[in-house]
This record gives structure tokens, C-alpha cells and sequence, in this order.
């Protein structure tokens, strides 16, 4: 296994304004339009408006990750725990997958190509254990947020190194970060470094300050 990695720089720091302005987002219920789409009849999820670039959220803090010291550490109530160097991510089977973005602040942009390794094939190579029910990320910054197993297990989950044929920048959660596209996308947890596979719910960052323990944009599961 591979030695911890060192501590990133981080550029800017936290917003703790920004952070209140969301909690209070909760709090009001904004941007519920009241309307659901269970059935995915339409591609656009209710309340959601179409963009065509792709905007920069985060905590105002960016860890900058240097690919040769990224380390993702993969735990908890799997068979197989491992900690993977960037070469020895890379060096798994990849997959691409085309899925579209659905960001709780209303935006949605269509039709991104990611490359990376599928979730299933990390599920594969660490084998969780019969009792395993949620699997819960960890970023560089300090972020979490938590999914269930069966969640992390679709077959169009990808931790992504690659947008657009491009390494995935800085500002959108490189060198590596989760994409979850049929959930809003605080789930796709940006810089991460570990996953921990767990026989009990853990909820993250924005779930323990009012925002929806799964995070379904047709069923509008902004909120808790």
C-alpha cells in the first residue's frame, strides 16, 4: 500500500458566507417548483435551466492536488481495502461514459464525455462486504457527502479523470472526482481521496445543513 499523501496547498479559503446562504436556501425551500418527473419523462429535471458552460461551484477553497502526489484511499467494510496512486488508478480498466450534469443551484448542462474508471470496477477490486449498504466520500478540501451502495453502483458512475479529452482541472475537481449524473451533483464529490464503504449511513457536508439525504432532481429532493 501505498504511503499517506502530503497535505495539498489550498488556493482561497471557506466561505462561510456563501455556506449560511445555501443553509438558508434549505431553510426557505427555494427553487422548489412543486412539480415531480419519477419517470424521467423529461430529460430537463424540474426547476432546472440548460447552460452551456460550465460553472465553477465549490466551498471557495480548491486544493491543488499535484497528480503525482494524489492518493485515493478505498476502506471500510470492503474485502480488498487499497490505496491507488494516480498511475495505478489510471492503469484499471477504463470506461467512458457521455451523461449530463443536474446542479441543485438550478443548472444543468447536457452531453459531458468523461474518462475514467468505472464505479463498478472499483466495486469489483475491493469487494465490499455482505453488511456494506452506503459508501461515503472524502475530498482534499474537507468535503463529504454519502450515497447508497446501489446508488454508487449504477452502471453510469464513473470517477472521472478526463472531461472534454482534457485531465479534468483544478476547478472541477481535479486530478480526479466522482460523477453520480442522475443525482444532483453535491454527490459527485469533487477531489477525492478516499471512500469508505460503510454497513450504516453517513450523511456528509451539505446533508447535515439541510439539503436531501439522496439528492433525486425529478423528485426535486433538493431539501431534507
Amino acid at each position: 500500500m501505498a504511503d499517506d499523501p502530503e497535505e495539498p496547498a489550498i488556493i482561497g479559503q471557506i466561505k462561510d458566507k456563501l455556506i449560511r446562504t445555501k443553509e438558508k436556501w434549505a431553510e426557505d425551500g427555494r427553487l422548489i417548483t412543486g412539480h415531480q418527473d419519477a419517470g424521467h419523462a423529461n430529460r430537463l429535471p424540474p426547476g432546472q435551466k440548460l447552460v452551456t458552460n460550465w460553472p465553477v461551484l465549490d466551498l471557495g477553497a480548491q486544493p491543488d492536488v499535484k497528480p503525482d502526489r494524489w492518493r485515493l484511499q478505498i476502506l471500510g467494510t470492503v474485502e480488498n481495502p487499497i490505496v491507488l496512486t494516480l498511475d495505478a488508478f489510471k492503469g484499471l480498466p477504463p470506461s467512458q461514459f457521455v451523461s449530463d450534469i443536474h446542479c441543485v443551484t438550478s443548472w444543468s448542462r447536457y452531453d459531458n464525455h468523461w474518462d475514467g474508471i468505472a464505479a463498478r470496477t472499483i466495486i469489483d477490486l475491493v469487494k465490499p462486504k455482505l453488511e456494506t449498504t452506503h459508501v461515503l466520500f472524502h475530498s482534499y478540501d474537507g468535503y463529504t457527502t454519502n450515497v447508497k451502495l446501489e446508488v454508487f453502483a449504477d452502471d453510469d458512475v464513473i470517477l472521472a479523470h478526463s472531461w472534454e479529452g482534457e485531465p479534468l482541472a483544478r476547478e472541477h475537481g481535479g486530478p480526479v472526482r466522482v460523477v453520480i449524473p442522475k443525482w444532483y451533483f453535491w454527490k459527485s464529490a469533487k477531489w477525492v481521496t478516499r471512500i469508505v464503504f460503510s454497513d450504516h449511513d453517513v450523511p456528509g457536508f451539505w446533508e447535515t445543513r439541510g439539503y436531501h439525504n439522496e439528492g433525486d432532481p425529478w423528485k426535486e429532493e433538493r431539501y431534507s
